[in-house]
């Protein structure tokens, strides 16, 4: 699991018993990153962590870092939850550029392809999920936490919930993440000045596995993590050093 030199991008996926959906994903995602044409000059990493998965994932994990070199693996002890796979797979990850994506295969691999192309010009690109293909509880309590969020934090965003999300390193080397912050990246990013957007993308309905999240840990939940990054907003330090004769002086 030695960390590969140089690579342009870091793929992160967090995993919770999604066993059944790992090698296909895996395979997915080689074939996007290898047609990439920065994979032709450079490497690339897949980094999965495994947030205390009981249904035989963790061994399917080791046995695809032990075939794939791009691919890298980190086991927690015990289930700590998605702020910190997030952050223990940002902070293991060394590429120019941080691809967020969820491990249950109702994302396609193939949308990282359309969403790079827009890091020239935006510091975070979010994927947006404009044909749900969720159930009626998820789809009711995601609209609704999203029209809370954007009367609050002013983000602009459609869909913060959505896993397929792609960062400069310079965003989440700023960003400091509390337990349910990660539902809040555009909001956070954009209190620290950097640049986003939202690019449609596909949505498919999960096959394998059961959903993590619900009307209880997904609205109400969300609304209470609300409270503390507008807190954050209205506190975030800001400041900018004006060039002065004297440094000028000194530098010359």
């Amino acid at each position: 699991m030695t960390p590969l030199s140089n690579p342009w991008a870091s793929v992160i996926i967090p995993i919770k018993d999604e066993r059944e959906n790992l090698s296909p994903l895996t395979t997915s995602l080689l074939k996007v990153m290898d047609s990439h044409e920065l994979s032709r000059s450079r490497s690339y990493e897949i980094l999965f962590v495994d947030d205390g998965s009981s249904d035989g994932s963790s061994d399917e994990l080791n046995r695809l870092a032990h075939e794939h070199s791009q691919v890298r693996v980190f086991h927690f002890d015990r289930n700590y939850g998605k702020t910190c796979a997030l952050d223990a797979g940002f902070r293991q990850s060394s590429g120019e550029v941080i691809i967020q994506i969820d491990g249950d295969l109702q994302q396609d691999s193939e949308d990282i392809l359309k969403l790079l192309p827009y890091t020239a010009s935006y510091d975070v690109v979010c994927g947006w999920r404009q044909q749900r293909q969720d159930g009626l509880v998820k789809k009711c309590s995601s609209l609704i936490a999203n029209r809370i969020r954007n009367i609050f934090t002013h983000d602009g965003m459609h869909d913060t919930g959505c896993p397929l999300k792609i960062f400069r390193r310079p965003v989440l080397e700023r960003i400091s993440l509390f337990e349910g912050l990660h539902r809040f990246f555009p909001a956070l990013a954009l209190m620290h000045g950097f640049t986003v957007t939202e690019v449609p993308v596909r949505h498919y309905p999960r096959i394998h596995g059961i959903s993590k999240y619900g009307m209880g840990n997904r609205l109400f939940k969300s609304l209470y993590d609300l409270i503390a990054v507008r807190w954050m907003q209205d506190r975030v330090l800001l400041y900018k050093f004006r060039d002065s004769d004297a440094n000028h002086h000194e530098r010359t």
